[in-house]
């Protein structure tokens, strides 16, 4: 046979299309428009962990964000997108450079409703999967009845890391000690939501308004993998292009790229209403639904195969 390990993943490509029509019918019944953003773009938002591939002068995007943003400002409400996203280098058993990322946006929104709306999701696509309240992966029994468990990100660093949030900046390891010793950690019993990160960790999160020194932004693991990141948006744009100069000047003092100010996208911040959006990994939540160890074992070609 030609293509053995096509063949011997078929079932995981078929739940994973199951997956993604229950993920579309939620979003349709929850009042959401889906739509379709440009994928090759001329500046994509500058942070110093992501990088973009290159695409003659412009650049495959990292996510639809910013014109999904610019959406908001033309007053769409609820928007939804399902796309495919870029990040150069990214490589692993969780990572592939081409991935599929489930994208969304809610004016009017703030981070602890999406994380209500998180609960709702992989619940309603749990039931379109015949699964109940427990979710079986490697091994691990995830209870997926809400609410959900939350944690700052100060109490797991104190809890699991070792040192504070703040020793772990000064020290410059703040994600060396979240993927070593917290990550791993998380989401065992139930889903967890792990919240209010530090500013810095933000680029383009809104801050607390009654404790500036965290951004309002979340990421949720499920049996150790993180799932998705997801912020009440930042819409000021005078300070919106102050980190993006600030991730510019990181990224340069390490030899980076450093990418061109998207700047349709801050002016339109002007007129974009309060929201939040979410990213979710489209292929990390069908290797919880398939049980997959790899993220190989549930998309059709790696790059290796191309």
């Amino acid at each position: 046979m030609r293509f053995p390990r096509q063949a011997a993943i078929r079932p995981n490509l078929e739940r994973r299309a199951r997956v993604i029509d229950a993920v579309r019918s939620f979003f349709n019944a929850s009042g959401f428009v889906e739509i379709e953003t440009p994928v090759r773009i001329p500046a994509p938002a500058p942070e110093m962990h992501i990088d973009a591939q290159e695409s003659g002068d412009w650049f495959l995007q990292t996510s639809p964000e910013l014109c999904m943003k610019r959406l908001l400002a033309a007053g769409y409400e609820k928007i939804f997108q399902i796309c495919r996203c870029f990040r150069k280098g990214e490589r692993g058993n969780r990572h592939v450079p081409e991935m599929s990322l489930l994208e969304w946006y809610a004016a009017g929104f703030d981070y602890k409703d999406l994380m209500i709306q998180c609960e709702e999701l992989v619940g309603f696509v749990a039931g379109r999967m015949g699964i109940g309240r427990w979710l079986v992966y490697r091994g691990h029994a995830v209870d997926l009845t809400p609410p959900w468990d939350r944690m700052t990100v100060a109490a797991a660093f104190e809890r699991f890391g070792g040192m504070t949030v703040q020793q772990a900046l000064d020290k410059d390891c703040f994600d060396e000690i979240m993927g070593i010793a917290i990550e791993p950690q998380l989401g065992f019993d139930r889903p967890l939501f792990l919240y209010d990160y530090p500013a810095r960790c933000g680029a383009l999160a809104r801050l607390k308004p009654d404790d500036p020194s965290v951004a309002e932004r979340f990421e949720l693991y499920v049996a150790g993998m993180e799932l998705c990141n997801a912020f009440s948006e930042l819409t000021d744009p005078l300070e919106q292009r102050s980190r993006f100069d600030t991730e510019n000047r990181a990224r340069g003092t390490k030899g980076k790229t450093v990418y061109p100010i998207a700047e349709p996208f801050l002016q339109a911040l002007e007129a974009m209403p309060p929201a939040a959006g979410n990213a979710l990994g489209l292929d990390r939540l069908v290797m919880l639904f398939t049980g997959a160890a790899s993220i190989d074992e549930v998309v059709a070609f790696t790059p290796e195969e191309l």
